[in-house]
């Protein structure tokens, strides 16, 4: 050894050893801070994210100084914290020889309603018309609010109907915290006999007769993926414990919004749904995951669950809340899991599925936001809330997200077996001189269909058969002034963007595709090819569902491309 050393193996020469480690130094004023933030809160891994978020809200951004600083806190690698935060879209990296954001930060939607709606102007004139020093001006996905389009987040505010003007005078005013709407509290909700089916359940309830109820009311996911709800509880509930229940809040599809309608009205409707489900399941721990795009919602959940643990409903971190921090991805379970976990929200190889190696690798239930919120009032009301209305030969309620060209933009609860007339009807009609030409079923993985195909009914299993299907119910009009092309083409940068990389069909499938959409005519032979390859080979459904806005355009809209 001592040879070696005086070959200069671990010395360079006379004189020019390493004083420090190799890579980043950790800086004590860097370190100070950060421990300052976290406090007294348990240096966890699967607690990074939540700790970059305390960096990011604190700084606006995440230094090279900072995120060494927390590795070495957490006793992690500096390239683990690097991947993580490098991973979502709300986090800001600098390096030492880089220059912070400006204080402020404007997201402009480019949605596809809000660029209906005339997002790319609003963006161009925001760029001309600030002070880039100032203001930095970005596109962004999809904000859940497509029914007030167009969209833009001025820090946590988002401005509705948004205008250059409206933002000059949000600026001036300083206006950039979240407008917090008026909801049912806990007290509201408890007067009107809210917890009670909980506390007669948790008293001497049966699961498997609640489970049969699901079944009986047809409940079914109502996160796009439309599996039956109950059966999902008698899987987790036959593996050991400890076992889990993780709550999909990451409502990232573009064109919908009706989670964050309900929440922002009834957040104890989910709540209650929610505890019943971990009830069945005796799940240890409730993790909630959602969406950094809604932080009013956020500031909503954190008072009420407060609140519940108050009132003793539930024990002081019972519910653990986690934060998004803008990534589509993570809309898909495994990748959503991943991401509680503190990782990047790459999604996993299945099997093993998450109802036998979920979080943490143990059991876990997974739901959706409105799916939970129909539990409590199945339990509540019965199984015939849902059972009893028949439409078109099909059962039950839909909650329809609707934007674009229609007169009256919202969520509209209607039977589910309503078809694209039926919404379009129930959205007030068309804008006012402009015909119905086509429509986007359940987001830009539903593609889109054209107007005489609207006598269709909207629901699970009917529109596959037609290479569509309804999904999270994400509708978009579109009309005779619009052109599906154009519409196809917003979807797939929506995923070349959104593409979390990990897979070489979806990942280079949607940057291909996108280049070779923007061609004066369309190479359909190729497209086909690669859509086809991107069908069989990608490892979850962003990739897979990726190509049906192409195919379904070339199939229905021949003469545009």
């Amino acid at each position: 050894m001592g040879a070696l050393t005086e070959q200069g193996v671990w010395k360079s020469g006379r004189g020019k050893g390493r004083h420090t480690p190799k890579g980043r130094q950790l800086e004590d004023a860097a370190l100070s801070e950060v421990r300052t933030l976290l406090g007294d809160a348990p240096r966890r891994r699967d607690l990074l994210i939540e700790y970059l978020h305390l960096i990011q809200d604190k700084y606006n951004h995440l230094s090279a100084a900072h995120m060494r600083a927390l590795a070495e806190e957490m006793r992690l690698p500096m390239v683990e914290v690097w991947e993580v935060a490098s991973f979502y879209a709300h986090f800001d990296l600098v390096k030492e020889d880089e220059t912070p954001p400006p204080a402020l930060t404007i997201r402009v939607c480019d949605s596809l309603a809000c660029e209906l709606a005339g997002a790319q102007e609003l963006q161009a004139a925001l760029e001309q018309g600030l002070d880039a020093d100032q203001v930095r001006v970005l596109r962004a996905p999809c904000m859940g609010r497509c029914d007030t389009a167009p969209v833009l987040e001025l820090g946590h505010n988002h401005i509705d109907y948004a205008t250059p003007e409206k933002v000059r005078e949000a600026i001036a005013a300083n206006d950039t915290h979240a407008d917090i709407p008026d909801y049912e509290t806990l007290e509201a909700y408890r007067a009107e006999g809210g917890y009670e089916a909980l506390k007669r359940l948790r008293k001497d309830g049966d699961w498997e007769q609640v489970q049969q109820s699901m079944l009986d009311a047809g409940l079914r996911g109502l996160g796009g993926a439309g599996f039956p709800s109950g059966r999902k509880w008698g899987f987790v509930r036959a593996e050991e414990g400890p076992r889990y229940l993780a709550v999909n809040g990451d409502e990232g599809e573009p064109g919908t919004f009706k989670d964050r309608y309900y929440l922002e009205r009834t957040p104890h409707l989910f709540l209650e749904g929610m505890l019943i489900a971990a009830w069945a399941v005796e799940a240890e721990t409730c993790f909630i995951y959602m969406r950094d795009e809604y932080p009013a919602v956020l500031e909503i959940l954190r008072r009420e669950i407060a609140g519940l643990e108050a009132a003793g409903i539930v024990e002081p971190g019972y519910i653990d809340m986690r934060r998004g921090a803008g990534a589509y991805i993570c809309g898909e379970e495994s990748a959503m899991i991943e991401s509680i976990e503190g990782k990047r929200g790459l999604p996993r190889h299945r099997p093993p599925y998450v109802a036998q190696v979920g979080v943490f690798d143990r059991p876990t239930l997974v739901h959706n936001i409105e799916t939970l919120h129909w539990v409590a009032r199945i339990c509540r009301e019965g199984p015939e809330i849902l059972s009893s209305v028949e439409k078109n030969g099909r059962k039950g309620l839909r909650s329809f997200s609707v934007s674009g060209r229609v007169a009256k933009p919202g969520v509209y609860l209607l039977p589910a077996g309503s078809t694209m007339n039926d919404i379009i009807e129930a959205a007030g009609g068309m804008l006012e001189g402009h015909a119905f030409k086509a429509y986007q079923p359940g987001g830009p993985s539903a593609g889109l269909l054209p107007a005489s195909m609207g006598d269709i009914p909207m629901d699970f299993d009917v529109l596959q058969e037609h290479g569509s299907f309804i999904g999270s119910a994400a509708i978009v009009v579109l009309s005779d002034k619009d052109s599906a092309r154009d519409a196809a083409l917003n979807m797939l940068r929506f995923f070349e963007d959104e593409s979390c990389g990990q897979c070489t069909p979806c990942r280079v499938g949607c940057e291909k595709a996108v280049k070779l959409m923007q061609a004066d005519r369309w190479d359909e032979t190729l497209l086909e090819e690669m859509c086809q390859v991107m069908v069989d080979a990608s490892i979850c459904g962003l990739g897979q569902a990726a190509p049906n806005p192409i195919r379904l355009v070339m199939k229905h809209f021949p003469e545009e491309v």
